[in-house]
């Protein structure tokens, strides 16, 4: 009779390595701001009010997410207003619209409401205050922005053609050669980088010494406070990932001011989706925010992705807390 072979349980075997363990910083503030929670509550709050279909004329913030959440309850994205029917509803997205926007709507006879942040719309008024109707008291403006953007459109849309000239950097903030040094006013997109705008508004000054400005720059509370989070923790980071969208440009400066700051490298990714998991490798300690756009609930569906390959040690890093609160405009107001 052959010898029978007994199988045992071979206790050396190694068993399966426990998660690594991982650092998360999680940047305070981060994610939505007042205004973009405010255009939000005017999309909704109009679909509740009047029904859907609600359109609106470009996306109501730089975000998917927040886009597609809304199209869900019954909002139609359009371009431009004549993509609306005679008797729809139409709201304006929070990075403002020119003047033309507006006019048109009002010839259509299209229900309008404007969703532009009351800090955008902050600087269209001072626009037209420095502009002065053109009379002798007028100035000509230099907007410190970026080409194309939608902020950048509605704000110079204020305006008659002309009227504002556009300074997209520094090298062009030493090049500008403006008909009459002597009566000009700055005034800046609310989305920008901080430092960068710094550097551009000391150019202007130190070549314009007679040039008015606001007393302090238009960057609004919000993407400072995001900035100056993300500053406190890049320093101890391998990576930050910034959650949000490649044409929202306060999710853009987070990116880059994370860099600068002493992150060897950041990343912008608009949902756990679109992340590579190979970036992570060899990182000891991750940074996370969210640009002004998105909402928390990415933070958090990243966070749970994170813990279920690793060990986490999570601390939230806040530099500022945050109670601003915008009303509804008329007539939802």
């Amino acid at each position: 009779m052959p010898d029978q072979m007994i199988h045992t349980p071979d206790n050396t075997a190694p068993t399966e390595a426990a998660p690594r363990v991982l650092k998360v910083l999680l940047a305070g503030p981060r994610g939505f701001c007042a205004g973009v929670d405010r255009a939000i509550r005017v999309v909704e709050e109009a679909i509740r009010r009047y029904g859907a279909p609600v359109y609106v004329r470009h996306e109501i913030v730089h975000n998917r997410t927040v886009v597609e959440a809304l199209e869900a309850q019954g909002a139609i994205f359009v371009e431009e207003l004549d993509e609306v029917p005679a008797d729809g509803q139409v709201v304006f997205s929070a990075h403002g619209v020119p003047k033309t926007v507006p006019a048109e709507a009002m010839r259509r006879n299209l229900l309008y409401l404007d969703a532009t942040c009351p800090l955008v719309s902050k600087v269209h008024r001072e626009a037209e205050r420095h502009f002065a109707d053109g009379g002798p008291e007028s100035r000509h403006i230099l907007m410190i922005g970026h080409a194309g953007h939608p902020e950048v459109v509605g704000t110079m849309g204020q305006l008659p053609p002309g009227a504002v000239t556009l300074i997209n950097d520094a090298e062009e903030a030493r090049t500008v050669q403006p008909a009459d040094p002597s009566r000009l006013a700055f005034i800046t997109q609310t989305t920008l980088s901080v430092d960068d705008t710094a550097e551009i508004v000391d150019i202007l000054r130190d070549r314009f010494p007679l040039i008015e400005g606001p007393r302090r720059e238009d960057i609004c509370y919000a993407t400072t406070n995001r900035q100056e989070a993300v500053k406190a923790i890049a320093p101890g980071c391998d990576l930050v990932i910034v959650i949000g969208s490649p044409n929202s440009s306060n999710s853009q400066r987070l990116r880059e001011v994370a860099e600068r700051s002493g992150a060897p490298r950041a990343l912008l990714v608009p949902r756990l989706n679109a992340l590579d998991w190979s970036a992570l490798d060899g990182v000891g300690t991750l940074g996370i925010t969210a640009g002004a756009s998105a909402p928390e609930s990415l933070v958090q569906e990243m966070v749970a992705a994170l813990a279920k390959r690793f060990t986490l040690e999570i601390e939230e890093i806040t530099v500022k807390e945050e109670n601003v609160a915008f009303r509804l405009p008329a007539p939802l107001g």
